[in-house]
């Protein structure tokens, strides 16, 4: 009989939890610790996926690829979005960070639909997946990104990645360049030592130096396209 109550306890607190919990969500939110803010000096990154999302916490060993050695993108339906060419090395990674305690956080901002392209292989859990697998500290992420998407294409809408290592933290954002466009345009920020970055579903990007690789990194483009199509006057 004990055993009975017991259970009947835990069915009891179960429905007064789901009773109390509010509607589902749909929102990522990242907060971005530096370590001149922290305690204890660590760089600290948190990211919450709001929406019906519910990822296993998978384990993947490093490994060793031959040359020539491609990886087929498959999308969530199981269909192929075609292959990339394979590293020599990948690292180890425990789901959202690897090997070198390189970690990689994101939340979508949409942007505008005309710049989404339908053509391009990599969408941006494909290119965490891939960071974290090739890089082994924040700027060397933001680069196999943005190589990446101008090899092979950039598939999602505007996003913004946050993406920390023991030293630093930062924050990468994108947009693709529309139907036939080809890659994307981008721009990275160092977020200042001493200082921590929340956003949830928005750019957090505004204004960035030109001159100051030590902190911010963008495409050569990012000025002219948005001229061009008439997003920005200078």
């Amino acid at each position: 009989m004990r055993g009975g109550r017991s259970s009947l306890a835990v069915l009891s607190l179960s429905a007064v939890v789901s009773i109390g919990l509010p509607p589902a969500a749909e929102a990522c939110t990242n907060l971005l610790v530096t370590r001149g803010a922290s305690a204890d000096g660590s760089v600290m990154l948190t990211y919450t996926c709001d929406g019906e999302f519910h990822p296993r916490l998978n384990v993947e060993p490093a490994a060793e690829h031959a040359a020539g050695d491609s990886l087929e993108i498959v999308d969530w339906d199981g269909k192929s979005r075609g292959k990339i060419a394979e590293v020599p090395h990948t690292y180890a990674v425990v789901r959202l960070m690897n090997e070198h305690q390189l970690v990689i956080a994101e939340t979508t901002f949409d942007g505008r639909k005309e710049l989404e392209d339908p053509d391009g292989i990599l969408h941006y859990w494909d290119l965490m997946q891939l960071a974290l697998k090739r890089a082994r500290t924040a700027r060397e992420a933001i680069g196999v990104i943005t190589s990446l998407v101008k090899e092979y294409g950039y598939r999602s809408t505007g996003e913004s990645f946050s993406i920390g290592d023991p030293k630093e933290a930062w924050i990468l954002e994108m947009i693709g360049r529309g139907p036939g466009g080809g890659g994307a345009v981008w721009a990275a920020v160092r977020v200042p030592d001493g200082m921590i970055s929340c956003h949830a579903n928005r750019s957090r990007i505004g204004t960035f130096p030109l001159d100051d690789a030590e902190n911010c990194l963008y495409s050569p483009d990012v000025i002219s396209f948005a001229t061009e199509r008439g997003y920005y006057d200078p």
